[in-house]
């Protein structure tokens, strides 16, 4: 075994096992608060959140997905820029808002989004200093945790203040990987994203990730796909651009997955 995949093996023994897991499902009051969160970008975090917030809330499970990225992909996705009257970051360090006053409703029934704007970048600087900047999140979002079956929160590609904020508020943690080389990050539960099936490494790796992180992995692996790389720039998840693509029914079955294990 190489030195990095002795290193990810301890990440993986540390995580708990999946009764564990079952068996801690959700907060206080059952709401499943789940971080997708890579500090590599291009692994489909943002791809993840959108099409997963819109599986679970197509099952009619009340659904909200927080846009912690200042790039605001997720956000495009679900709202036109004209209609952002409060962003994550007014919510999050103006004191006289809340996270409530943020939402913004979104098409697809029971599915809300918390929007994102460039502004957000500011935030690390803004509470820099602030003994309380790392449960910022965790704390604004107790005024909406009876709203809601499942938060899904959108994370950009580093581990600074966005993510770590993201980790603290969440009971539950998705890392997206890709079926490449470099992509052998990572822990808690893993879904493979962004798989190539066609070439030797990409199923190289996955075998690699599976005997690495074993029942950790999710079953439901992501294949690229054109339709999922399209659906975004016309503002409709997997389900409605592209219904019976492969991304459709791997999204579908994600949801299913995360809701039978938690």
């Amino acid at each position: 075994m190489t030195q990095k995949a002795a290193s990810i093996r301890r990440a993986a023994d540390s995580v708990p096992n999946d009764s564990q897991e079952i068996g801690s499902a959700g907060g206080d009051d059952g709401i499943l608060i789940l971080a997708i969160a890579n500090q590599k970008g291009g692994v489909g975090k943002t791809t993840t959140a959108i099409n997963l917030s819109a599986a679970l809330a197509q099952r009619g499970l009340p659904t909200l997905l927080v846009d912690l990225d200042p790039q605001g992909n997720a956000t495009l996705s679900f709202l036109d820029p004209e209609q952002l009257h409060l962003s994550v970051y007014d919510a999050l360090v103006d004191e006289d808002r809340t996270l409530k006053d943020a939402v913004h409703k979104t098409n697809i029934k029971s599915l809300d989004v918390i929007p994102a704007r460039i502004s957000l970048a500011k935030f690390e600087s803004k509470l820099l200093g602030d003994i309380d900047s790392h449960f910022r999140l965790k704390d604004r979002l107790k005024t909406l945790l009876q709203d809601y079956r499942y938060i899904v929160i959108d994370t950009p590609p580093t581990l600074g203040l966005l993510t770590v904020n993201a980790l603290v508020a969440s009971t539950h943690l998705l890392v997206p990987i890709q079926s490449s080389y470099f992509a052998l990050e990572g822990t808690d539960d893993l879904l493979v994203t962004i798989h190539d099936k066609r070439t030797i490494l990409g199923r190289d790796i996955k075998n690699h990730i599976k005997e690495v992180f074993g029942s950790k992995v999710f079953r439901t692996i992501i294949s690229r796909s054109v339709r999922l790389e399209e659906s975004p720039a016309y503002k409709e998840p997997i389900f409605s651009f592209a219904p019976h693509s492969s991304g459709a029914l791997q999204y579908y079955k994600l949801s299913e997955e995360v809701i039978g294990r938690v």
